[in-house]
């Protein structure tokens, strides 16, 4: 066994005992799902930066980076567009102060809204953790120089994750996210000038790159890169206005004031991590380009090679650290997320009214929730083994979201004229065309464009650019003629104007 997975596992077992004594803290349902709305400032700084920095920034960016070039900017561009205005909502999410985005959902369009959106919730989320899981493979993978297959590292993986998740709740997350969230920022800093510094100088990388990793929209990446690559970006600024998991965080704040304070040192943060993180990977591309071409490395895993062989031994168990983190962090949130909703938005809501003066019924709803984390573990692993693409499942999971939940939610809290009836058909319209040009691909691939890529689209078109005008207009034409509002409604979300 080498050093890197010795000193992983030992980072790893050091998490467990940490998370099995904070769990000691969990006794209701504010403890799993907010974590008695108490995180302090500088955790929810790095709980939401742990929350956005996944895989998804390690994994699918590298694999982006390494066949897009600087065209791979587009994805964080829109993540941080996103944050910036979330950073102007943060105080109301809190004042607002419930669970989920379906309590938003269904005081603003009704319990409808809130069903349809569950499923959206749900179908998303589980595909995000999935992905955690299998790049948690590949990172395992990569670090023990293949002794642990892909599949093994996946298992494990998956064990890690849900078991941390079902131990502690929420409370387990912003714990474990203080630690994680130091690590991810302090090794990517570090790192990314000595891999430029090993991959060589600028126009040594120019001569081993193709020009298309230097165009604004690389035409590498395949199909029709002037709409796969801004469709990408904007898939990520869909999500994160929406993403539920970042709702609970602000809702879990002590205070408004501490949440908008948060996500402004957020923006900063996530700014940081991502840029240098395309930056190492389009370098250490270059570096490990004749393996990237002939086969033998995945692009997928760029980051983690250059952490073994690019950086001197201390930055680079600094920064396999930092990558076995975002798997567990963003595992930990993506995973906690849909279980809340299967919990609170549909048993607790539609079968069993909470009671919150029944001690015994805190602590059945708690105990419930960890089982339920335990099946959704079990299915988002099942779904990982079958996995080809980690960055095309990622496009898919943040569209479905970004569609079918964030224009309606974000409605619900800017407008009085949105109606109940638009928010309805703009969740369910959105959610089916979605849901359909994904499962139509498998069924006649013929229609997928290029023709038998993962990363393929239906007839050449990102389902994004399907759905999401079919979500807004929905929103702006069935509101126009439907009736408005209450006022009882409407002071839920705007309760400082007349």
């Amino acid at each position: 066994m080498n050093f890197y997975i010795i000193i992983i596992f030992i980072y790893l077992a050091v998490l467990t005992v940490m998370n099995f004594l904070k769990s000691r803290k969990v006794k209701t349902q504010d403890d799993m799902m907010v974590a008695g709305r108490s995180i302090s400032m500088t955790k929810m700084v790095f709980t939401l930066i742990c929350t956005w920095i996944g895989s998804g920034t390690f994994i699918a960016g590298a694999e982006f980076a390494a066949k897009a070039g600087w065209s791979a900017l587009w994805q964080p561009v829109g993540a941080w567009i996103g944050i910036i205005i979330i950073y102007f909502l943060a105080a109301k999410i809190r004042t607002f102060g419930q669970y989920t985005v379906g309590d938003i959902l269904e005081v603003r369009y009704g319990p409808i809204a809130r069903i349809v959106g569950a499923f959206a919730i749900f179908v998303s989320f589980v595909v995000i953790v999935s992905y955690q899981f299998k790049a948690g493979g590949y990172i395992l993978n990569a670090i023990s120089d293949g002794s642990i297959s892909i599949q093994q590292g996946t298992f494990m993986a998956f064990v890690f994750v849900t078991l941390f998740t079902a131990i502690g709740g929420m409370i387990a997350i912003a714990n474990t996210d203080l630690p994680n969230g130091i690590i991810i920022l302090t090794s990517t800093v570090i790192a990314t000038p000595i891999v430029m510094a090993t991959a060589g100088s600028w126009s040594k990388i120019q001569s081993i790159l193709p020009a298309s990793h230097f165009q604004v929209f690389s035409e590498a990446f395949g199909g029709n890169p002037y709409l796969k690559i801004p469709a990408i970006g904007l898939s990520g600024l869909l999500l994160l206005l929406g993403v539920q998991s970042m709702y609970q965080k602000f809702y879990s704040a002590r205070n408004p004031a501490e949440a908008k304070k948060a996500a402004g040192m957020w923006v900063i943060g996530t700014m940081i991590i991502e840029f240098v993180v395309i930056v190492m990977a389009i370098y250490a591309s270059a570096y490990f380009w004749e393996d990237l071409q002939n086969g033998t490395l995945d692009h997928a895993a760029v980051i983690i090679q250059a952490a073994k062989k690019m950086v001197p031994l201390p930055v680079g168990v600094l920064l396999l650290g930092a990558a076995t983190a975002v798997v567990i962090s963003t595992g930990m949130n993506y995973l906690l997320s849909p279980t809340t909703t299967l919990i609170h938005d549909i048993y607790q809501r539609f079968f069993k009214a909470r009671d919150k003066e029944n001690a015994a019924s805190e602590k059945s709803i708690v105990v419930l929730q960890k089982v339920m984390i335990l099946f959704v573990g079990v299915f988002a692993y099942l779904i990982a083994t079958q996995m080809t693409s980690v960055l095309e499942n990622a496009y898919f999971a943040y569209t479905i979201y970004g569609v079918a939940i964030t224009p309606a939610l974000l409605a619900a809290l800017t407008s009085k004229r949105v109606t109940r009836m638009a928010g309805i058909v703009s969740i369910i319209l959105a959610t089916f065309i979605t849901v359909f040009l994904k499962i139509a691909g498998y069924i006649w691939p013929s229609i997928m464009v290029p023709l038998g890529s993962p990363n393929a689209d239906p007839f050449g078109i990102p389902i994004i650019f399907w759905a999401l005008p079919v979500s807004v207009l929905s929103l702006l034409v069935v509101s126009m003629f439907t009736k408005k509002p209450e006022k009882e409604v409407l002071a839920r979300f705007f309760p400082d104007e007349k």
